[in-house]
């Protein structure tokens, strides 16, 4: 199944400052972080880092899933 969301990667250093959610597209990274904060989007999570929140997807044993693969 192709990922739902995937990381733009359009921020300094390669951070993701916008998402890609299918049958959506781009998302800024805030209303995402906040959607996924409300459980609005199964099977991922936030973190911090540095002050700011980024989406990640749930660990398991599959790479081809990940946010930012």
């Amino acid at each position: 199944m192709p990922k739902k969301i995937r990381g733009n990667a359009d921020g300094p250093g390669g951070r993701n400052e916008s998402y890609n959610v299918r049958g959506r597209g781009d998302v800024s990274r805030s209303k995402l972080v906040k959607e996924v904060d409300q459980g609005k989007h199964q099977g991922y999570h936030t973190i911090e880092v540095k002050g700011r929140k980024y989406v990640r997807d749930n660990p398991d044993s599959s790479t081809k899933d990940n946010v930012d693969d």
